[in-house]
């Protein structure tokens, strides 16, 4: 049965976190987590659900952007999109007027993650899956012709991109088997936010670490003095054996971030995250050289991130070259549902793409996910494999009708904003 697409439909979901200062960093003081909310509805009844991430302010320009995406995907089938996936792909982040407000960055390349979302969803519920056993069991070919290698191909050829998927089937199985029983490793991010009191990020983190969490980052870039404090409180708190990790979000030039991370060193951070702007790579490798002596990595950009990237299409390019360079990947995930999405790129990352976890572990915050039909389940620190068809992000009817904006009820009520 051909499943026709028929509808697509896109919200403005926002969640007052900044009442909280839940999520507040050196350049976010004051996120609202929110969503462009994608539902493509087929023909046969079949819906595919998809998100990508916002902050509040904004939000409605990317729903302006999916809807202008919509026509190029009403009428097409499911079968008709994934037979091409890549040629797909290309239709939306290449559409010849609108692929100036990006491209492939910006606006229109979340409003296209956001549909991209929606129609991987939709694939793994017409498959009977979640979403990263569709992809573990994908035969290697299918999985490389869903990427599309346009501007890569210097550093990752098809060719090359096949062998990867190829040598990893050794061992797969009990990868697979593995992750069911002990789920993928993850860190939190939850009890640091730049914003919260050294009363509740004491109280955060002992609560934490009763939960069995071995692996912290703290939020920096404000203050000098203020992170020093913070570091030495979360150290004290977590003691010496467990993992620490710093996150700037883009706060600094290339000699403040050395002069900075390099006054944090004595917390022995395992990273710094963003410490420039993400697209200076050049800005990166200087700052990563003059920090290696220190022992403390440098995390570029958000490593893949399953709204800022295109989808699963762009992140399965991004985590094959990363195993081609040897660069473990660490995911960007928290806001409104990019844990759950993102968990299940962590479990194909592992399983059929570098089959190892040193040095690997995907984020978690703690926030919004009792607002999802399938939301994450951690256990001692671990992203335990969803079980429900998907791609775990359709959010329950309830929660996308009193936060929608501006006249879902959680707005109404709070004039302010």
């Amino acid at each position: 049965m051909l499943h026709k697409i028929v509808k697509l439909t896109v919200m403005d979901v926002r969640f007052p976190t900044s009442s909280e200062q839940h999520g507040s960093d050196a350049m976010h003081t004051d996120p609202d987590y929110s969503a462009a909310y994608v539902v493509i509805e087929t023909e046969c009844g079949l819906k595919g659900f998809g998100l990508t991430f916002t902050l509040g302010k904004g939000t409605e320009i990317v729903v302006c952007a999916v809807e202008a995406l919509a026509k190029l995907v009403v009428g097409m089938s499911w079968q008709e999109i994934v037979s091409d996936f890549r040629g797909f792909y290309r239709l939306l982040t290449s559409e010849s007027q609108l692929r100036w407000l990006g491209p492939e960055k910006g606006v229109i390349h979340l409003a296209s993650a956001a549909v991209l979302n929606a129609v991987w969803d939709l694939w793994a519920r017409a498959e009977g899956k979640p979403l990263w056993k569709l992809l573990v069991d994908m035969d290697p070919k299918q999985v490389v012709s869903c990427i599309d290698f346009r501007y890569i191909t210097d550093a990752l050829t098809e060719e090359e991109a096949l062998d990867i998927l190829l040598k990893a089937r050794e061992g797969r199985q009990q990868r697979e088997d593995q992750m069911l029983r002990e789920g993928y490793p993850a860190y939190t991010t939850s009890c640091a936010w730049l914003g919260y009191s050294d009363e509740l990020l004491t109280q955060l983190c002992t609560d934490a670490l009763q939960k069995g969490w071995t692996k912290f980052k703290v939020k920096v870039g404000a203050d000098l003095e203020d992170d020093r404090r913070r570091c030495r409180l979360l150290r004290e708190i977590i003691g010496q054996s467990n993992t620490l990790m710093i996150d700037a979000n883009q706060r600094w030039d290339v000699a403040e971030a050395i002069r900075w991370v390099s006054s944090l060193a004595e917390f022995n951070p395992l990273w710094i995250e963003e410490p420039t702007c993400p697209d200076d790579i050049l800005g990166h490798a200087a700052i990563s050289k003059a920090l290696a002596p220190l022992g403390i990595g440098v995390a570029s950009g958000e490593q893949i991130d399953s709204c800022r990237l295109g989808s699963i299409n762009e992140n399965l390019a991004v985590l094959l070259m990363a195993h081609k360079f040897q660069v473990p990947v660490c995911p960007h995930a928290g806001g409104v549902g990019l844990c759950e999405l993102v968990q299940h790129l962590s479990l194909f990352d592992y399983i059929c793409v570098s089959g190892s976890l040193t040095n690997r572990m995907c984020e978690y915050v703690d926030h919004l996910h009792e607002h999802f039909a399938s939301p994450v389940v951690i256990r001692n620190g671990h992203y335990m494999p969803p079980k429900d068809l998907g791609y775990s992000c359709e959010m329950l009817a309830s929660s996308v009708q009193a936060h929608r904006y501006p006249e879902g009820d959680v707005w109404k009520a709070n004039t302010s904003k």
